[in-house]
């Protein structure tokens, strides 16, 4: 396995190293964050060069905004620069006018699309962390409800393969199970969601 010579740097170290033009800051922020972006492009109809384009562009408006002193960073940095590459696509979406898109169906003024990623940033904060809740959820359900649970939403079993694989003695009896499990997690998820 081939060792990274740089320490991982903190989302804070990244962007100091952004504003100080240090290459491995410039490294590390298009070796972790520019898959997503990569993704998000290529499946809404862009290619790589189109990723490359938008990913470079939501960086110069990162560093723009650091170099600046107005950056107010309320979330992670991955989740900040996937709205700002989402908000980039959208809009060269609707200047190509390839097709029409919901939230962006005239040109903008920069006001209204600031206040437009305020609210990207706030709802992909929130599912990130209703996404570590769930993960700290099914940690704390123990087993085998966990694993239950695992099996038949995330690997798809049949409740007769559940039935078997857990040595229940019919499929209502694992019916059974699973949604007391679903319900004990529920009851574990929204005790700290209120929070």
């Amino acid at each position: 396995m081939k060792e990274s010579k740089h320490p991982v740097l903190t989302d804070e170290e990244l962007l100091m190293g952004l504003a100080s033009g240090s290459d491995d800051a410039l490294g590390q922020l298009y070796r972790r964050y520019f898959p997503m972006v990569l993704h998000l492009v290529m499946t809404n109809t862009g290619t790589e060069d189109d990723a490359k384009d938008i990913y470079q562009e939501a960086l110069i408006v990162l560093y723009e905004k650091v170099r600046s002193g107005s950056l107010e960073l309320h979330c992670q940095l991955k989740t900040y620069l996937y709205s700002v590459s989402r908000r980039l696509w959208l809009k060269q979406l609707a200047q190509r006018s390839r097709f029409m898109v919901r939230d962006i169906e005239s040109p903008v003024s920069d006001d209204v699309a600031l206040d437009h990623l305020s609210d990207d940033l706030s709802v992909h904060e929130e599912r990130d962390r209703q996404f570590d809740l769930m993960a700290d959820s099914l940690d704390r359900l123990g087993e085998p409800c966990r694993t239950l649970l695992e099996d038949f939403y995330i690997q798809h079993m049949s409740m007769q393969d559940i039935t078997e694989k857990f040595g229940y003695t019919n499929a209502d009896n694992a019916k059974t199970q699973k949604y007391k499990c679903l319900m004990r997690l529920k009851r574990l998820f929204f005790s700290e969601y209120k929070q």
